[in-house]
């Protein structure tokens, strides 16, 4: 009794770490205090239900459990520290992954420790088809977001395919649930079957959707993992899989509104898609594209009043969020007002141009998110827009054929004037052409983000 007791105070303990560190990852400034907080927890949890629990443990298990741990430490520890920021998203995609193919090994391993106790069973089969379709989908998200699955791959008629697969596969589990059958083949078919769904699933979709995609398979990933707590009355495996599922359910409603896409299209629909297919005859763009170099970019912005900072991928790639951080200080120091506008879906996930900025330690202040920034863009003297491309497209509320059509963007093009840092005029994640590009008060600034913004630095400090 007493070792209950301990158990169970260890893992109330571990909970309130999990949901205090949840709410101080919502500031940079809290956010590494937060981490830290909820990794204790989740330490101190793992460790109690090792040394803690009443069952007759052989000894060489222990060896195995301890063995685990430290290569997946080690493992985890150096890819963590070398990932650079523009691979972050590739990466929280294959740890998420990794925990839905946890929670779905439970369910394999455990289903004949339970047969003939249905909701047992039930959780087993809930906790198998999520896992599995969270983990092939995040890795397909993941080679995705690598550049190895550099286009997405439609079948003919592949949305009614889906829905025909995801239908037979929760039949399938119904079936199991409800028979009481005990073949375990019939428990690797359910398997396979998830994993190919969750394949199929995220093949077709968009570049531009992914953040969404990342954080709907997070919300799967967690709700597994709570699915495992239930089975095994863990309540701090509960309490994390239902906070996991919460956030990433509560993100992908934002996500959703962001882009424009109601849930049920995620799902069901044709997700990755225009809302009207792309006119095959469109014409080309109108207008003269107008380039710029450092020198004059400098000037504009030495003698502007208020700036805007738009970041987006091209930031991170060139690595360059330290140069725009100077750029500011350079500008505030000149008397000018500075401000970030942060697009919700901008860079490869949610949150990425927060995470990017943060590591500069700019003044998260500064960092306003759209639908606050919008009003104040008719009031801006100049815009600069570094590596962004479709969340600035005006083709979102113009063009009635373009993929992105309906979706918020930034409105940058109601600025009084536009610079726009590209290394090229290669179109954006959602391979289409940029409006602004044309716009007659847009200037495009060709080159390598980081030593753009290192030369405007330069060219700003001699004036």
């Amino acid at each position: 009794m007493e070792y209950i007791f301990s158990l169970e105070l260890i893992y109330l303990i571990a909970s309130v770490t999990y949901i205090l560190g949840l709410k101080m990852l919502g500031h940079p400034e809290t956010a590494r205090k937060g981490n830290l907080i909820a990794a204790f927890g989740m330490s101190l949890a793992i460790l109690g239900t090792i040394f803690l629990n009443q069952r007759e443990v052989p000894p060489v298990i222990y060896y195995l459990i301890g063995t685990a741990i430290i290569i997946g430490s080690i493992i985890g520890w150096s890819v963590a520290r070398k990932v650079g920021m523009t691979k972050m998203p590739e990466l929280v995609s294959l740890f998420n992954g990794m925990g839905g193919a946890s929670a779905a090994i439970i369910g394999l391993i455990e289903f004949n420790h339970y047969v003939g106790e249905q909701l047992s069973i039930l959780t087993i089969i809930a906790g198998i088809i999520i896992g599995s379709i969270s983990f092939s989908g995040s890795m397909v998200a993941w080679a995705k977001l690598n550049g190895t699955l550099k286009k997405p791959i439609r079948l003919p008629k592949y949305n009614i395919l889906n829905n025909i697969i995801l239908l037979a596969i929760l039949a399938f589990g119904i079936y199991i649930v409800v028979s009481g059958v005990e073949s375990q083949i019939y428990l690797y078919l359910i398997f396979f079957a998830a994993i190919a769904y969750g394949i199929l699933f995220v093949m077709p979709i968009g570049g531009a959707d992914m953040p969404v995609v990342i954080s709907l398979l997070n919300s799967f990933t967690g709700l597994a993992a709570a699915f495992a707590g239930f089975l095994y009355g863990n309540m701090v495996m509960l309490t994390g899989g239902i906070l996991v599922g919460s956030a990433g359910t509560i993100l992908t409603f934002a996500m959703c509104d962001a882009m424009n896409r109601p849930l049920a299209s995620v799902i069901f629909g044709a997700f990755g898609e225009g809302t009207v297919p792309s006119d095959p005859s469109h014409k080309p763009l109108p207008g003269n594209i107008k380039k710029t170099t450092p020198s004059d970019a400098a000037i504009l912005l030495n003698y502007a009043n208020r700036v805007i900072i738009v970041p987006g991928y091209g930031l991170a790639v060139a690595q360059a969020q330290h140069a725009i951080h100077e750029l500011e200080l350079i500008l505030e120091k000149k008397g000018v007002s500075v401000k970030y506008a942060i697009h919700p879906v901008a860079g490869r996930m949610p949150g990425h141009m927060n995470v990017l900025l943060a590591e500069t330690n700019v003044d998260y202040d500064k960092l306003v998110e759209m639908e606050d920034i919008n009003s104040e863009f008719q009031n801006t003297d100049a815009v600069l827009v570094v590596g962004a491309n479709d969340v600035v497209n005006p083709a979102a509320h113009n063009d009635p054929s373009s993929p992105i059509y309906g979706m918020p963007i930034l409105e940058v093009e109601n600025a009084k004037s536009i610079i726009i840092n590209k290394r090229s005029m290669n179109p954006g994640y959602a391979g289409i052409e940029n409006e602004l590009f044309y716009n007659q008060k847009t200037s495009m600034l060709f080159g390598d983000a980081k030593e753009v913004l290192t030369k405007l630095v330069q060219e700003l400090k001699n004036m």
